[in-house]
């Protein structure tokens, strides 16, 4: 870490490829500019996109920084122009606009969250990406509501983990894919219904137990390769929401007459190509719907393992294997 009080340490990617070629580097600490806060980073989120920019896949928004790091926890250490609603010193999370993995870190006010009562900053820092990704996808996008049913792919990842906590609270009916028994089990615990992809087909599964009737909402993770089996595990005016493409990009069939006879809704999105005025929206939805219940010490994110920011190498690595069941986050002294 650096040891200029005018500098800190981040991490960049030197050039797309594997973990190798995520390296430290010195650089100033920036100054937040209106409406912005910079944060003290004690803990940061490592999530599949960080992965997948570092890899050169990543579609960069325009004029954001190239450092990876898509949510933080930590103090408000300076305020930009007009904050009034934080303090320097308070403890905060927030979804970044990129920049997470360094020591300070400027984040829009409107995307900054407080760190829920009683909740480490380890916690907090895998709030941000996920929770807004389940809340506007699942629930937005989505439309899910008490006493419709659910179908959570990657149901042990950080978003799926996150989303079937969500569902118990909220009282939506959930299946969830895995792919070993153990994480089946986790599936279990969480309260929802799991499905071992390897032993079973999920389609089939979903409409032996729906009657035939399927599921009102997915949450997809995998894009192309789930596609047709997801159509087919849709009820009427069911929503397949995509958000991630680990099976491709590019559907090889579609079959428009399935869609038309079940009235149904294929929608997708990215968190990162959102509006500020969009990510605000869900920050405050998230505030009203979803900070009370992480006050009562319910839906807390499920961490598996901790780095120190010098081993994000070894993170990516973990987070490649899928062999994590919930988060990955990295500390900082």
């Amino acid at each position: 870490m650096s040891s200029n009080s005018n500098q800190m340490t981040v991490i960049e990617i030197t050039e797309p490829g594997g973990p190798e070629v995520l390296k430290p580097l010195v650089m100033a600490i920036p100054a937040p500019g209106p409406g912005e806060i910079l944060v003290r980073v004690e803990a940061a989120g490592v999530n599949r996109p960080d992965v997948i920019q570092r890899q050169g896949h990543y579609p960069m928004p325009e004029g954001v920084t190239p450092i990876p790091g898509l949510e933080v926890a930590g103090t408000v250490a300076s305020l930009g122009e007009g904050v009034g609603g934080f303090q320097v010193g308070d403890r905060v999370c927030a979804l970044t606009n990129g920049g997470g993995y360094g020591e300070y870190c400027v984040v829009p006010e409107s995307q900054t969250l407080p760190v829920p009562a009683g909740m480490s900053m380890i916690e907090a820092a895998a709030l941000p990406e996920t929770f807004f990704t389940v809340w506007a996808n699942l629930f937005d996008l989505g439309g899910a509501t008490s006493g419709q049913s659910a179908l959570i792919h990657g149901g042990t990842s950080g978003i799926g983990t996150t989303a079937l906590m969500l569902c118990r609270e909220f009282g939506i009916h959930a299946y969830a894919t895995a792919g070993s028994d153990e994480k089946c089990d986790v599936i279990s615990d969480l309260g929802g219904t799991p499905i071992n992809y390897r032993e079973t087909d999920f389609a089939d599964f979903i409409l032996n137990q729906t009657d035939g009737c399927g599921v009102d909402v997915i949450l997809d993770i995998m894009g192309a390769s789930y596609f047709s089996a997801n159509m087919r595990s849709l009820g009427m005016d069911g929503r397949l929401v995509i958000i991630g493409f680990l099976g491709g990009i590019r559907a090889e069939k579609l079959d428009l007459q399935e869609l038309a006879l079940k009235r149904a809704v294929i929608t997708g999105s990215t968190m990162r190509a959102r509006t500020s005025t969009e990510k605000a929206k869900i920050a405050n939805e998230l505030l009203e719907h979803v900070w009370p219940v992480l006050e009562a010490g319910r839906c807390h994110p499920m961490i598996h393992s901790t780095f120190p920011l010098q081993d994000v190498a070894r993170a990516h690595e973990m987070m490649e294997s899928s062999k994590h069941i919930g988060k990955i986050v990295l500390t900082l002294d």
